[in-house]
């Protein structure tokens, strides 16, 4: 998809060095992808402490079970 961003330019010079990346869009792309990454890692803290265990569950008993 074509767009048209400004993008701060220091910003993005120092991302491109940090990365070793060579392309602009490549620096975009894998900003992105860092982004919703990190996003879709906060989402499973917030299961912490929503999940029930039950504290008698063999869990060595249920490897053996074929």
């Amino acid at each position: 998809m074509a767009t048209n961003i400004e993008l701060d330019p220091k910003l993005l010079k120092k991302a491109m060095s940090l990365g070793g990346i060579k392309t602009k869009k490549e620096a975009v792309n894998i900003a992105l992808s860092e982004y919703v990454q990190k996003r879709e890692q906060a989402k499973i803290l917030d299961l912490f402490g929503t999940i029930e265990f039950d504290d008698d569950f063999d869990y060595k008993k249920q490897r053996k079970i074929k």
